[in-house]
């Protein structure tokens, strides 16, 4: 019996059958090994080895590979074709030598890339030996990104308080969207003005042409800027007399695009489908892997992590014949279409994304979802059309002259004669468009012209616009950063440091991303540079092709860096500060509308506005804190405050003790009376709720507050009393143990008990968050592929998450908690159940060194006694 080892459960059902009784195939489940997240991971100082560890997951998984190998004659590592996957057939392959039970049992290394049963035969009958350049790139690039994250961000921490993390690549597309953020705010727009008219010509229909030349020049972009200038050149059309200039009609073909890589796949998914990059790759995986057909599961596409654009020749007959039976021969060029990849690497170029079966036309797939669906019809059309026939066009351009050549209008337009390609697909924009809406009508060169309605129109330039995912991943594939299949990980690594936000698709940075990148860029700033993160790349793909040493690339890498960070240590917060204020000035202060300089200080306007850092990351304030107590969040402008001197509000009539709004490291908030020093007692305080304008509290809102929890009244029930408040989590009320929220801060104040008694009873009825009670999925996404327990989406009090028996997992900032899939939540549940089980280790040992230190201890003082004893004997004897 030969063991199967492939990375998912679903694949290795799948490639079972295809193999039959004599092997066993097992999953992986991915990785089985990682880098701990802790110091000393990657050691330099010793060659740069490695530690690996194994979750408490991953470790049942390789003792069921452990007991199976045993019992088998020989082992085929079938990972995927990547550098990803080789290095999982790597640590397969060091596990089972490190454990003793491979002997001399042969192991052979295979790849396929389409789960088909003629792929996976094909595959079995050609092994190979694990690519060892391969697995030196793929050590290399995490030896890297584990360097330059665990160096930097303690460097971000100490010198940047409230910053999260910076890594490698994410710091670099990071610094792509603050940069376009920077440029639309310091684009000044600028007007311009065009003319349009209507000209007919010999009976013919009405086209619309534009204005081209005025006063014998040829208009240029800003050549009329004003209203006046439009009136005047409305005027001069108006007052003369045209004739049809010339007909130009030119034949033109446009040519197919290719068939999709990775990173074009989420580029067209998030243009077409309204997908982001991990929709896009969690449901390729699925459509991957394969669906039940006839009885047997079949992948439907080939591998989803590719940088290559060829199809394989059998692939492309077969894409032929597809069109021709269902097209017909007009729509099949005379010569396959070849595409080449431009990848550097040829050991990684592997074959495009495309249907594993041509004929396997979308509508006739059953069992598919909508994500599924919509996905695989993508790349089945853009596939089919990238062997079709060039769409041909007529382009036509039509000049109208005034009969003194002063002015001159032109129409463009262009007719599709032939269809071709487009009849399927048309890239980047709907299916549907009609192309023929621009069609111009027959006239003759010499012709009089009729021209009316000249209409001036104003136009302002536009800033460049914002990034969306798909203009992302393609600006970082031009510039040669990072690898698509790491693309949808960097800008989730984005959304979940809250470095962005999304807003109609599209990338806004956050402050707390924008101080970041102006942190990076004046004290890392070769690390942050787009062609020296490019280089780096080109260098690993050198690696795994054999002509670079990896670990002499590293050495270099690391002097150089760890020399830069070195420098920093003594570096001051002040002097961060001073240099972010320079670098963020138009940002964080913008011009004020009373003209005053954009730092004095609103309040005591003697002081000189700062970025400052606290415990809650990055805020502006006055340089004469404590004197001037001025502060503002980042996000707000000029004279806003957060904080302001102390005001007394009025005097509370029951105990005579002034009212007093305050603010402190937590923000406004209202006190009863003042603070004795040398008492013990702490005057009572109330929190100003967020939704509350602090600024704006007068005295009857203040004792509101200070007045809080506030009875409403006895439970019909028991005569118990409830009451209501603003606690941690939010505005409630409470009848002996059960605490319901409440769904605003009014409510607190305003709600009676015949709606309190019923918000309780629903409580009861629906626990939900309740402490002791199971909380009610919002979602059931099916069954844990190991345990075969159910899997749900709960709403959280910190947000939604997912749940599997005891684990809760947080579900990602930009992650639609309606759209997460069951193979998404298991990722996110393993990772969570692998973070719990390395922070209980650490405990554990922990605890077992403080054991340890206290027994010896007690040794040593047990030993002192003894000698002192001793010594006290030997004294008395003498």
């Amino acid at each position: 019996m030969q063991v199967v080892i492939v990375e998912s459960p679903s694949k290795a059902k799948t490639i079972n059958k295809y193999l039959g009784k004599d092997y066993k195939v097992l999953a992986s489940y991915g990785h089985i090994r990682d880098l701990p997240s802790k110091n000393g991971s990657v050691d330099p100082d010793e060659d740069f080895s490695m530690v690996w560890e194994s979750d408490s997951r991953s470790k049942q998984h390789v003792s069921d590979i452990l007991d199976a190998v045993k019992a088998a004659d020989g082992v085929i590592l079938a990972t995927d074709p990547d550098r990803e996957g080789e290095a999982i057939s790597w640590h397969l392959l060091e596990v089972l030598q490190k454990r003793k039970v491979l002997k001399d049992k042969p192991v052979k290394r295979v790849a396929f890339n389409a789960i088909t049963k003629r792929a996976v035969e094909e595959a079995m009958a050609e092994p190979r030996d694990i690519d060892q350049h391969l697995v030196d790139a793929y050590l290399a690039r995490r030896a890297l990104d584990y360097l330059v994250g665990f160096t930097l961000s303690p460097v971000l921490w100490r010198k940047l308080p409230g910053a999260r993390s910076a890594g490698r690549v994410q710091s670099v597309a990071l610094r792509l969207i603050c940069e376009r953020e920077l440029e639309i705010e310091k684009f000044v727009p600028e007007e311009f003005w065009t003319l349009e008219a209507q000209v007919t010509s010999g009976g013919s229909d009405p086209f619309t042409a534009r204005l081209t030349r005025l006063d014998g020049e040829k208009l240029e972009k800003f050549s009329l800027t004003s209203e006046a200038d439009g009136a005047r050149a409305k005027a001069a059309v108006e007052g003369a007399s045209f004739t049809i200039g010339s007909v130009e009609a030119k034949p033109t073909k446009r040519n197919p695009a290719a068939p999709f890589t990775t990173s074009t796949l989420q580029q067209e998914a998030s243009r077409k489908l309204g997908f982001n990059a991990r929709r896009t790759m969690q449901t390729a995986q699925r459509l991957y892997e394969g669906i039940t057909i006839g009885g047997e599961t079949t992948g439907l596409i080939t591998y989803m992590r590719t940088d290559g654009i060829d199809m394989a020749p059998e692939a492309v007959m077969a894409c032929r014949d597809e069109i021709k039976s269902a097209y017909g021969e007009n729509y099949v060029p005379s010569s396959p279409r070849m595409y080449k990849s431009k990848q550097k690497n040829a050991q990684e170029a592997h074959e495009c994304i495309r249907p594993t079966d041509f004929r396997r036309h979308p509508d006739s797939l059953k069992g598919l979802d909508q994500d599924q669906y919509r996905l695989y019809d993508l790349i089945w059309k853009r596939a089919m059309a990238c062997q079709m026939e060039a769409a041909r066009l007529e382009q036509t351009t039509i000049d109208v002259e005034s009969t003194d050549k002063q002015l001159a209008l032109r129409a463009t337009g262009s007719v599709i004669t032939f269809d071709g390609f487009l009849k399927l697909y048309q890239e980047g924009r709907d299916d549907d468009d009609d192309e023929n809406s621009s069609r111009l009508p027959k006239v003759s060169q010499g012709a009089g012209a009729d021209v009316k309605d000249p209409s001036p129109d104003q136009h302002f330039t536009q800033p460049p616009p914002r990034f969306t995912e798909a203009s992302l991943v393609k600006r970082l594939e031009e510039l040669g950063i990072g690898r698509p299949s790491t693309y949808a990980s960097i800008i989730s690594t984005l959304q979940d440091r809250t470095y962005v936000t999304m807003d109609k698709n599209r990338f806004i940075p956050d402050d707390k991303g924008r101080i970041v990148t102006a942190f990076l860029e004046n004290f890392f700033g070769r690390y942050v540079e787009y062609d020296f993160t490019a280089n780096l790349e080109e260098t690993l793909d050198e690696i795994s092709n054999g002509d670079v040493q990896w670990k002499a690339f590293l050495r270099e890498f690391w002097n150089q860096f760890n020399a830069n960070v070195e420098e920093m240590k003594p570096l001051r917060i002040t002097e961060v500060l001073d240099a972010l204020n320079e670098a963020l000035g138009p940002h964080i202060f913008p011009e004020r509308e009373d003209g005053k300089p954009a730092r004095e200080c609103p309040l005591c306007a003697e002081g000189e506005l700062s970025l400052k850092v606290g415990r809650q990351g990055a805020f502006v304030g006055c340089s004469r804190y404590p004197d001037c107590k001025y502060t503002r969040s980042l996000g707000q402008s000029g004279d806003e405050p957060d904080a302001f001197e102390d005001k007394q509000l009025g005097v509370d009539p029951d105990t005579s003790l002034a009212v007093w709004l305050k603010t402190g490291r937590f923000g406004p908030y209202v006190q009863l009376g003042e603070e004795d020093p040398e008492s013990k007692e702490k005057p009572k305080r109330a929190s100003i709720p967020k939704t509350w304008e602090a600024a704006s509290l007068d005295f009857d809102g203040a004792m509101k507050l200070l007045n809080l929890p506030r009875d409403v009244g006895p439970h019909p029930e028991d005569g118990e009393t409830i009451t209501a408040a603003i606690g941690r989590y939010g505005p409630y009320i409470r009848h002996g143990k059960t605490s319901a929220s409440l769904e605003s801060v009014e409510d607190v104040f305003e709600i009676g008990i015949n709606r309190a008694v019923s918000v309780l009873e629903d409580k009861k009825k629906n626990p939900g968050r309740g402490r002791g009670s199971a909380a009610k999925a919002k979602r059931e996404l099916g069954n844990h592929p190991v345990t075969g327990e159910p899997i749900g989406v709960f709403d959280g009090r910190f947000g939604p998450y997912v749940k599997h028996e005891k684990t809760n997992a947080t579900i990602p900032a930009g992650v639609d908690p309606d759209e997460i899939t069951l193979d998404h939540a298991v990722e996110l549940i393993t990772a969570r159940e692998a973070k719990v089980a390395a922070k209980k280790g650490t405990k554990k040992k922990a605890t077992k060194k403080k054991a340890t230190k206290k027994k010896a201890a007690k040794k040593k003082t047990a030993k002192k006694a003894t000698k002192k004893a001793a010594k006290k004997a030997t004294k008395k004897a003498e």
